[in-house]
């Protein structure tokens, strides 16, 4: 089961949600933001409750945020992403000192209107040599800060950006086709999140030129623990989603090119497919109504 945002053709108005197996069953919310302000106790008799409603292949799946939900992502919380720190800056004890401390590092990732989903571009910023793709496992967070559900995240990042300065880390990691999430939500309720495979394919011109595996295992901090610290200063009235850092960083000398198909998958999560762009003008369908 996944929970989606969706929109026929019949009716252009985005709707709320449950599939199972191709077939819809329609949520009795306005939207996401509406379900992320109810217990997770009461998402969970929704969706047993829906009523079965259109199949798949009568509507276009939107991205699985909206309104004032906000995507934020954690850096650091995999060794693998400490070491591919290190290596990239010229500040390396910055990264060595965030792995290990009490607090962990949070950043703001994206608005819901940028957020692009599954067979839309992600991009890569023209004004950096080093750009990767970074797989990881997001978190949805009802206002609550219950965790609801889980996604598939691609958190599109400048290496040479943020190696530069750490202070670039913005720019580095919000820009136009830089956060890509999966179209479904799993419910928490039906995936234990300790042990989950993750893995990121690039492919060029119909062949892999790059691949990698880690595990959700892997990650140095409870996810309870990330929630809340983004919850313990901050209201979120819409929920968050909050993506938990990558235990996959491609070499120093792997470079994305326009045309590359990024590929990332989670086990009983889902699956996340961008084809790569550069330029902010390949995105100004997000802000279209």
């Amino acid at each position: 089961m996944h929970i989606v945002r969706y929109r026929s053709d019949s009716d252009p108005r985005p709707r709320i949600a449950v599939i199972d197996e191709g077939v819809l069953s329609t949520l009795p919310v306005a939207g996401m933001f509406e379900l992320l302000n109810h217990r997770i106790e009461d998402i969970e008799r929704m969706c047993a409750d829906a009523v079965p409603d259109r199949v798949l292949g009568e509507v276009r799946l939107l991205a699985p945020v909206d309104g004032a939900t906000e995507v934020w992502a954690a850096g650091v919380t995999y060794l693998r992403s400490r070491d591919a720190r290190v290596e990239e800056s010229d500040l390396k004890s910055v990264y060595e000192l965030v792995y290990d401390a009490e607090r962990p590092e949070l950043f703001f990732k994206s608005p819901a209107w940028r957020v692009v989903v599954d067979g839309e571009p992600v991009g890569i910023r023209s004004d950096s040599e080093l750009n990767v793709p970074e797989p990881e496992l997001a978190l949805v967070v009802n206002r609550f800060e219950e965790i609801v559900g889980y996604l598939v995240c691609n958190d599109m990042s400048s290496r040479s950006v943020e190696g530069e300065n750490p202070l670039y880390l913005p720019q580095a990691k919000m820009y136009a086709g830089a956060c890509a999430l999966s179209s479904g939500i799993r419910p928490a309720w039906e995936v234990d999140p300790s042990d989950l495979a993750i893995r990121l394919t690039v492919t060029r011109e119909g062949a892999v030129i790059w691949d990698g595996t880690t595990s959700t295992r892997q990650i140095r901090r409870p996810l309870t623990e990330l929630t809340a610290y983004l919850f313990h200063s901050e209201n979120h009235p819409h929920g968050a989603v909050l993506s938990t850092g990558t235990g996959i960083v491609p070499e120093l000398d792997f470079l994305l090119h326009v045309g590359d198909l990024i590929t990332v998958s989670i086990d009983e999560v889902g699956e996340l497919r961008n084809p790569v762009v550069a330029g902010k003008d390949h995105f100004r369908f997000l802000s279209t109504p």
